[in-house]
């Protein structure tokens, strides 16, 4: 159980705001997450790591001298969004770029993308690497599909001192890649953890078993049999990582023993008892272990094993000096804290006011926003459930979250004056921010791209409506890197805008269009049943969702659905 909290919904902010105040002296809060408290080299690369919050000491934690410059902090489990990594990126810039290093999660991969070309835009020079240490996740034919868990610590730790020491953007990100082909991780786990206020663990095994190959956001392992001794577990693991291994040369190794919440210290010096001198039969020889917890999952009982094939080079990187709240290597020149009146945000977004005629179309928006809003919240749990056959169940209560917020961000936007473009784009914003995960990504790239196509000043036509889902549907595509077939809402969005564009330039009314087309995406939402997904957190589990439809997809179709019938309910 997760026993301390308030209100489940306040739990992040919450967690935030005490360990800032706990270790005010190495960190401060901005807007998305935190950032060093103390002074960083002027002209030197910034270190931005993130992801969802429930995995002290990452990302947090893992911020101050010598290592991480900043951490962008989603929810419980939840990707952060574009807007809350840009905030933070920019607050941790020193003047030399950024470089977002972050799990290979779906989600992650839209919204610290998303993240990039945002700050690039701005003239920030930035880059983005997700970690992929985990072998359980993916064949080595498939590596860039593999999980980020407990190695990416290595990754953003030897990137971090080749920024301390100066080294420009391009040459951070060579050493970041080449410290992430060389890491290797396998998990184990004995139970499950529980969000804050929630009754039941996100998945259970039975009494005595192990699932081996877990993930750290509530993914069941891979396979499940008795829990064994420590020394066969240590074999087991150990055998899955050689399997994988990067170097068949005799390259030292550094070792993480990392536990994922509920197996206590002494527990993981037994492995570590048990795993070294299988090590020494490998010939592999042991240049640093270290043994704690630094990559959790809440009260999760398991732990994993990293491995590290060190080159000279990035050995000198791992072992460099560091100070930060949750990891210490070292002693760390001492940096005075910033000054207070660093980075003062501003109060209020300024809103560009629109057109008589955009601020009509605004008006229709709304409307469609909130048949969106009432669809979602009428089958929320509907939507969870699907989702908890091979994901962690997520769907629903993030799509409320993010409907909701976009809805009272749009409303806000109209009320002062916003025209169609910037009512969409505030919801996008607001979507993406309180959603988190991938489909908080997806609608704030699909709302984005509309708002953006729509602009604040003329009145779209069916045309321009339509070829506007069009270069939604292309930018999910590319951002997102899915393709019709991999089982997401890809498989329904595309031949959703292919209709919608096609009843158009026959003639027919933009609402009789979305109308034909929604019919579309219904079919399409349930064909994705006898699909098996190809990316995204469900494919380590794919056999378990044949037979059941994308979560992705469905919500979408009820989604189109319902506008239109809000529209016709309206004529």
């Amino acid at each position: 159980m997760t026993w301390l909290f308030n209100r489940p919904a306040d739990f992040a902010k919450e967690m935030v705001s005490g360990f800032v105040a706990a270790n005010a002296t190495l960190v401060r809060q901005v807007t998305g997450g935190v950032v060093r408290n103390t002074h960083s080299k002027p002209n030197t690369v910034a270190i931005v790591i993130g992801g969802g919050s429930g995995h002290y000491p990452a990302f947090a934690g893992l911020v101050g001298q010598g290592l991480a410059h900043g951490a962008a902090m989603g929810n419980m489990f939840a990707s952060p969004s574009a807007q809350q990594i840009c905030s933070v990126a920019r607050a941790a810039n020193n003047g030399a770029g950024v470089l977002l290093v972050f799990g290979n999660y779906a989600g992650d991969v839209l919204h610290f993308g998303l993240a990039r070309e945002r700050l690039r835009a701005e003239g920030i020079p930035c880059e983005t690497l997700a970690i992929t240490d985990d072998v359980a996740s993916a064949g080595p034919e498939e590596s860039h599909k593999r999980r980020g868990v407990a190695g990416g610590l290595a990754v953003i730790k030897i990137a971090a001192a080749a920024a301390e020491r100066g080294d420009s953007l391009t040459q951070v990100l060579a050493l970041a890649e080449e410290a992430n082909s060389r890491t290797r991780t396998v998990g184990v786990s004995f139970a499950g953890c529980t969000m804050p206020g929630a009754e039941q663990p996100l998945f259970s095994l039975p009494g005595g078993q192990l699932g081996f190959g877990m993930g750290i956001h509530g993914e069941p392992g891979i396979t499940e049999f008795p829990v064994p001794s420590a020394e066969d577990m240590a074999k087991m693991m150990l055998g899955a990582i050689l399997e994988s291994r990067p170097t068949q040369d005799d390259a030292g190794v550094g070792v993480i023993v990392n536990g994922l919440g509920s197996v206590k210290y002494e527990e993981l010096f037994v492995f570590w008892h048990s795993l070294q001198p299988l090590l020494d039969q490998q010939q592999l020889a042991i240049h640093d272990v270290i043994v704690g917890e630094f990559v959790t999952s809440l009260d999760m009982a398991g732990l994993s094993v990293t491995l590290v094939w060190f080159d000279e080079e990035l050995e000198g990187l791992w072992k460099a000096p560091a100070w930060a709240p949750a990891f210490r290597v070292g002693t760390s020149e001492a940096s005075l804290p910033l000054a207070a009146e660093v980075l003062q945000e501003k109060a209020q977004v300024q809103i560009p006011r629109g057109s008589e005629v955009s601020c009509h179309v605004a008006g229709q928006a709304m409307a469609s926003l909130e048949a969106l809003v009432q669809v979602i919240l009428l089958n929320e749990e509907k939507l969870g459930a699907l989702d908890a056959i091979a994901g962690d169940g997520d769907h629903g209560i993030g799509m409320a979250r993010g409907a909701s917020a976009a809805y009272e961000s749009a409303c806000n936007a109209w009320s002062r004056g916003a025209g169609a473009g910037t009512v969409l784009q505030f919801a996008a914003d607001a979507w993406a921010d309180k959603a988190g995960g991938t489909s908080g990504a997806i609608w704030g790239v699909i709302l984005n791209t509309i708002g953006t196509a729509l602009g604040n000043t003329e009145r779209p036509d069916s045309h321009r409506m339509a070829q506007a889902v069009a270069s939604a549907t292309e930018a999910v595509m590319h951002f997102g890197k899915a393709k019709p077939g991999d089982k997401t809402l890809v498989d329904v969005l595309l031949p959703f805008s292919e209709s919608l564009n096609g009843e158009v330039s026959r003639g027919k009314s933009f609402v009789e269009a979305w109308g034909i087309a929604s019919l579309v995406a219904q079919q399409h939402a349930d064909q994705t049943a006898e699909l098996v997904p190809k990316v995204g957190r469900a494919r380590p589990l794919a056999e378990r969702s044949l037979g059941t439809p994308d979560p992705g997809a469905v919500s979408l179709a009820m989604i189109v659905r319902s506008v239109h019938e809000n529209w016709i309910s309206r004529q």
